[in-house]
């Protein structure tokens, strides 16, 4: 097995659904074993956008919303979508301000990775945000939001107890988590 070869192979492909935001298509294909199937894949035309705001307190800023596809709210970092092509900074910086009102001088970019790649070919990015400066909110009329502020060590705690389960909020706030403790390390 050459773990480096893609062993499928497409026999043919049908778009079942499509909007501005994703596709939705199925594969009928050999798989790597060789037997004959069919794959399904959710291709996302904009790139997930995540930002970890913190203050010079060690507060961070989190979005609560009613998601619409858990039917549940839902505490998350601020999260939106970034078009392909574009500098996802730039997108950051955007849903920043657009979800919470805030503008950062510095930007980190701490995390990049794929959020369901076994039917999804979503990338996300996720930023640090520092250095705040206070603004109003624009949030899109699709977005209900709160802005919830709270302690780093609360948020890591609401990971930990399962209270928070955005795929990007945790992997951020884990991420997190270690960068302190990796600097904690190297300043002993």
């Amino acid at each position: 097995m050459n773990a480096q070869k893609n062993n499928w192979k497409i026999l043919s492909e049908k778009i079942h659904y499509n909007n501005p935001w994703i596709k939705v298509t199925e594969y009928d294909v050999i798989t790597p074993g060789g037997s004959e199937g069919i794959y399904g894949k959710v291709h996302f035309k904009n790139i997930a956008i995540g930002i970890i705001p913190i203050d010079n307190a060690g507060n961070i800023y989190m979005i609560g919303q009613y998601r619409f596809v858990l039917e549940q709210y839902s505490l998350e970092i601020p999260e939106g979508g970034g078009p392909i092509g574009i500098d996802p900074l730039i997108s950051a910086k955007r849903e920043l301000k657009e979800e919470t009102g805030f503008e950062a001088a510095n930007w980190t970019k701490i995390l990049e990775m794929h959020l369901s790649n076994s039917v999804s070919d979503e990338l996300s990015i996720i930023y640090l945000a520092t250095s705040l400066t206070h603004g109003i909110a624009e949030p899109e009329d699709t977005e209900e939001l709160e802005l919830i502020k709270m302690s780093f060590d609360e948020a890591y705690h609401k990971v930990m107890q399962h209270e928070i389960t955005d795929a990007m909020t945790v992997a951020a706030i884990l991420k997190l988590k270690i960068m302190f403790l990796e600097k904690e390390i190297s300043n002993a």
